[in-house]
């Protein structure tokens, strides 16, 4: 039955086709102006109808001249279309004025190619030398039995803030980790539906505790920012990393050049870069002369996800060592007090001064 009714409209599908091929034909031809003849006000017009409203007159101009010489011709057009120059608009939102924004492409490429890949990469073998370090060579140990006598070492309000700033990057990493990464497993392990309301929950806790996070931070420099100077003996310990390469044991300061280089780098470069490439995702607060387009949020998101990174990447080791990969490391953090043993091994410059 098929068979035979296709067979009975085939000649009328054919018949049909050619009509219009012809039809069309004529048309064009109808449109198209002889050899040598100008073209016609309505070529023009359509020659530029996504220019209207444009400033440079030289353009308008030059594609009018386009449209004489080559009738039929549209690449002018699309190569207009197809760009990040803004045109013309009546309505508030002058980002309508970009009719393809040829950058996003770009961005999208560098967000899920890039930085996706080789942040992947980065994250991996930050975890991943760690966990070897642990295996292989353990809890860092101290050489001499623990005294019993305290040291104090952090106040109320330095341990107050720097769990306060602990906890929301720990939040912000996890959050923003599922935004980046979270479609290539998350949706297998919960579905379409429920991965949107993660994602969507995430969201709005990285927004919201990204803000905690800059005013602990700025709280941060303030108090640790003097400790962390440059001080007599500093590249001594650089020269052995401590001790560990030249076998003879360096007596450090309050902080030690290692944790001097967590705070500068990865506290303040990086975390300042972060914070303030998330107060501009976020539009928090105006900032005179910065226009919020899409160019403007895909360049802050860049700088934002790669410095985020970063920084995670850091703070794989600063927890490690800071919590299980040293002996009496988060007594400090804990009560404010460390033992005399500990502060004696790893701080003996400050250990002295204390004494």
């Amino acid at each position: 039955m098929n068979q035979s009714i296709c067979a009975t409209l085939r000649p009328w599908a054919l018949a049909t086709g050619l009509f219009c091929s012809v039809f069309a034909g004529t048309s064009l031809a109808q449109q198209a102006p002889a050899a040598g003849q100008p073209a016609t006000l309505p070529q023009v017009q359509s020659a530029n109808i996504m220019d209207v409203g444009r400033a440079p007159d030289a353009t308008i101009e030059a594609q009018r001249r386009a449209a004489q010489n080559q009738p039929g011709n549209s690449a002018p057009i699309w190569r207009t279309v197809n760009s990040d120059d803004v045109n013309f608009v009546s309505i508030p939102d002058k980002q309508a004025g970009v009719l393809i924004q040829k950058s996003g492409q770009q961005w999208r490429l560098i967000r899920n190619g890039v930085i996706t890949v080789y942040g992947a990469w980065l994250l991996a073998l930050a975890s991943g030398g760690i966990l070897a370090v642990f295996v292989l060579k353990g809890k860092i140990k101290l050489h001499e039995p623990m005294t019993g006598k305290k040291i104090k070492r952090f106040t109320t309000l330095e341990r107050v803030n720097h769990w306060t700033m602990a906890f929301s990057f720990i939040a912000l990493a996890i959050t923003g980790l599922l935004i980046l990464y979270g479609k290539y497993f998350a949706i297998d392990l919960l579905g379409a539906s429920a991965f949107s309301i993660l994602l969507l929950v995430s969201k709005n806790i990285h927004n919201f505790v990204g803000p905690l996070f800059t005013i602990s931070l700025i709280a941060f420099f303030i108090q640790f920012a003097k400790r962390n100077m440059p001080e007599k003996g500093d590249w001594e310990w650089i020269k052995t990393f401590g001790g560990m390469f030249g076998g003879k044991h360096v007596p450090a300061n309050y902080f030690n050049p290692g944790e001097k280089f967590w705070f500068w780098f990865g506290m303040v470069v990086l975390g300042g870069l972060v914070s303030a490439s998330g107060w501009v995702l976020d539009m928090i607060v105006p900032v005179p002369g910065l226009e919020y387009w899409r160019g403007t949020m895909q360049i802050s998101h860049i700088i934002h996800t790669v410095g985020a990174l970063l920084i995670t990447a850091m703070a794989f080791g600063h927890m490690y060592i800071g919590s299980i990969g040293m002996q009496g490391s988060i007594d400090g953090m804990k009560t404010g007090y460390v033992d005399e043993t500990w502060a004696k091994e790893h701080h003996e410059a400050w250990y002295h001064k204390v004494k």
